[in-house]
């Protein structure tokens, strides 16, 4: 496979991405259910059956656009159902170069996936080397709840930091630093319940990164999932020099 650029991001919808780095690209965090076919957040699994959320509306909230896609390897950054659905298990090759958290290992295998690669610190795939980074979904004990999340690293002649679902905190600053990434993808729409602070990042999260980072910076996790209360029209007003994509764009280096 081979790409025009050395960095390229291509949003498919929520958390779901096409990243390209070298001639490499990685499918990252697939959701692939049709418009209104699961359930409200709240009634899904790895969700703390206490918390509630005032939009019950049955998740994805949009469908997915057309975009075709085309992968060497599939990064999970967690196993909630807004990042790994029953219509990925059923439409990737069980044979697929998996990468993952080490506390998610057996959950893939048990699904039938037989290339599964736990990554502890780093790994390596066709020239690019991924490092598995922290990630905090949410403050205090909400967070605890939540369980493990992570972020990646992707470099190769260029860099991409993909946070995954995390709030900004120091580890996120400290992998800013460590890595210098030329692009980083940020999942927003302060996705919130009635209970708690928000579990992904906000307008003031987002403006910590940027004012941290030289890098291109763009918020995916927008409008699709019923507890996301951010809107693009909101953070592009709310905040400067951030890329906010559609469905289906892509933002290249």
């Amino acid at each position: 496979m081979t790409s025009d650029s050395e960095i390229s991001v291509q949003l498919v919808r929520n958390a779901t991405v096409l990243a390209t780095v070298d001639d490499t690209t990685f499918l990252v965090d697939p959701m692939f259910t049709p418009k209104g076919e699961l359930p409200t957040v709240t009634e899904s699994p790895g969700v703390p059956e206490f918390l509630t959320t005032a939009n019950q509306k049955r998740n994805p909230l949009v469908e997915l656009p057309d975009v075709e896609i085309d992968y060497d390897a599939v990064v999970v950054t967690h196993r909630h159902p807004d990042h790994w659905d029953p219509a990925a298990v059923e439409k990737l090759d069980a044979e697929v170069p998996l990468f993952c958290q080490p506390e998610e290992t057996d959950g893939f295998r048990e699904e039938g996936f037989t290339d599964v690669r736990p990554v502890e610190d780093e790994a390596s795939f066709e020239g690019v080397t991924v490092h598995r980074t922290p990630g905090q979904h949410g403050h205090g004990d909400l967070a605890e709840g939540m369980g493990p999340v992570s972020g990646f690293v992707f470099e190769g002649d260029r860099t991409l930091y993909i946070t995954g679902d995390t709030i900004w905190y120091d580890p996120v600053k400290e992998t800013l630093d460590q890595f210098e990434p030329d692009m980083v993808v940020l999942n927003g729409g302060e996705a919130q319940f009635d209970q708690g602070e928000p579990i992904t990042m906000g307008v003031e999260d987002i403006t910590a990164v940027r004012e941290a980072a030289d890098a291109i910076v763009a918020v995916v996790h927008m409008e699709a999932i019923n507890h996301c209360l951010l809107s693009r029209e909101e953070l592009e007003a709310e905040t400067e020099n951030v890329l906010v994509p559609e469905d289906g764009d892509r933002i290249s280096l």
